[in-house]
């Protein structure tokens, strides 16, 4: 099976359970996701599987839309609702306060990954260092928040305020952490009470399809051709044969990455820009098809 799978990952699993279920559907063991969502959240899981595994990372790279419900006036170990409360702080807030924070978050900024996370460090997990409470030097990260606005009213619930937001942003950023440092400039704290990614690169909720649907023969798999924004040249008899050997070529220049495929929409391989002896070249970056001779 070559191609990619949208699930609309429900709560309570993991990204890694779903992978083990398409696994076992599809029986194959080259399956992986472009990002993981953590066990409360839904939405949009990209699957990918087969040869398509090897434009994973282009896939990853690509802009995420998240909606989210956020609570301000306490936070949790976890920064969501699943942990245990460790710091509160009541304050009354407007909605135009809230408004004027989060167009505060749009740019380039960094963010301090959420101690119960995956980030690796000395080859140990943060969330294991959290449980065995050991300290240890938290990353800080690099992000882009494209978009960030207001989606409901500001409404006060017991003690605390609720309100949805709609974000786009970059690769590695933690909506779970946004929320924490929406909550400080709020001069209080933020807990995230839900989370729902709509959209990863080309695709969007609308695609998404359970994982009920799926072990019930009802999905669409997507070819790696659908999934990347990335042009795409059809190519010859003669300049097939040339990728398939992994020639470098000095067309198509101007473009950072490019997709060959043959008439059909066989997928041959991507080519990346890069510099050989001072002139701009395109090499192999992944192929999908070797024929050596």
């Amino acid at each position: 099976m070559d191609g990619i799978v949208v699930v609309d990952k429900p709560s309570g699993y993991t990204s890694r359970d779903v992978v083990n279920i398409l696994t076992k559907k599809f029986n194959t063991r080259k399956v992986g996701h472009t990002g993981t969502l953590d066990p409360l959240a839904t939405g949009v899981l990209v699957i990918c599987m087969g040869k398509a595994l090897k434009i994973c990372e282009l896939i990853t790279d690509y802009k995420k839309e998240y909606i989210a419900d956020v609570i301000i006036g306490y936070e949790t170990d976890m920064l969501d609702i699943t942990g245990t409360k460790t710091k509160e702080s009541i304050v009354d807030i407007t909605k135009e306060q809230v408004i004027n924070v989060l167009n505060s978050f749009l740019g380039e900024s960094k963010q301090e990954v959420p101690m119960y996370s995956a980030i690796k460090i000395n080859g140990k997990k943060l969330y294991e260092y959290a449980r065995s409470g050991q300290e240890v030097q938290v990353p800080v990260r690099d992000i882009n928040v494209y978009e960030l606005e207001l989606l409901s009213e500001v409404v006060k619930v017991d003690n605390y305020y609720e309100f949805k937001i709609r974000c786009v942003v970059s690769k590695g950023t933690y909506v779970r952490a946004l929320i924490r440092d929406i909550g400080y400039r709020l001069g209080s704290y933020g807990t995230m009470k839900s989370l729902r990614r709509t959209v990863q690169g080309r695709f969007n909720i609308e695609m998404a399809n359970t994982i009920e649907d799926i072990l019930n023969d009802k999905y669409k798999i997507y070819s790696i051709s659908d999934s990347l924004n990335i042009k795409k040249v059809i190519v010859s008899d003669d300049m097939a044969f040339k990728i398939k050997n992994g020639v470098w070529i000095d067309k198509y220049t101007e473009e950072d990455k490019v997709l060959f495929t043959l008439e059909d929409g066989t997928e041959l391989a991507i080519y990346e820009r890069c510099c050989k002896d001072n002139r701009i070249i395109m090499k192999p970056w992944k192929v999908f098809w070797w024929l050596f001779v």
